[in-house]
C-alpha cells in the first residue's frame, strides 16, 4: 500500500500525493529512480486522480487516510503543469533536510516511457 494523502482546495477540486515503489526496483531502467517516486494528482475529486493513475497502468494504486498529504509547494509544483500530473523521487527516510538536494518534477510520461526501444 502506498503513503499519501490528499488536499481540497477552494475551488473544489483536489490535489492528491502518492508514494509509490518505482517500477524498476531492480534498477534496471536507465531513465528512472531505483527507489520510490511521489507522484502528485490534480483532479476534480479523489476517485478521478486515482483513476487517471490507473488509466496509465498503475492498476494497485488506492488512497487509505491522509498521513502524507501534499505540501503548499507540491500544490503549486501540479497546478502549474498542464497535465497535472507529476512525478519525482521520494526522499529516503533517513535523509535529512540539510542532504536533500532538490530534485525538479517530471511529467508522467518520463517515468512510463520504456528505457529501451523495441524492435
Amino acid at each position: 500500500m502506498a503513503a499519501g494523502g490528499f488536499c481540497k482546495l477552494p475551488n473544489g477540486t483536489v490535489v492528491v500525493a502518492l508514494n509509490l515503489p518505482s517500477p524498476a526496483a531492480d534498477g534496471s531502467s536507465a531513465g528512472t529512480p531505483a527507489c520510490g517516486v511521489r507522484v502528485l494528482v490534480h483532479a476534480q475529486n479523489r476517485a478521478r486522480a486515482l483513476t487517471r493513475l490507473r488509466n496509465l497502468g498503475m492498476r494497485a494504486v488506492y488512497l487509505r487516510g491522509n498521513a502524507a498529504p501534499p505540501t503548499p509547494d507540491e500544490i503549486t509544483a501540479v497546478l502549474h503543469h498542464p497535465d497535472g500530473l507529476i512525478w519525482r523521487t521520494a526522499p529516503a527516510a533517513d535523509v535529512t533536510a540539510a542532504d536533500l538536494v532538490t530534485e525538479l518534477w517530471h511529467p508522467i510520461r518520463a517515468l512510463l516511457r520504456p528505457s529501451a526501444p523495441l524492435g
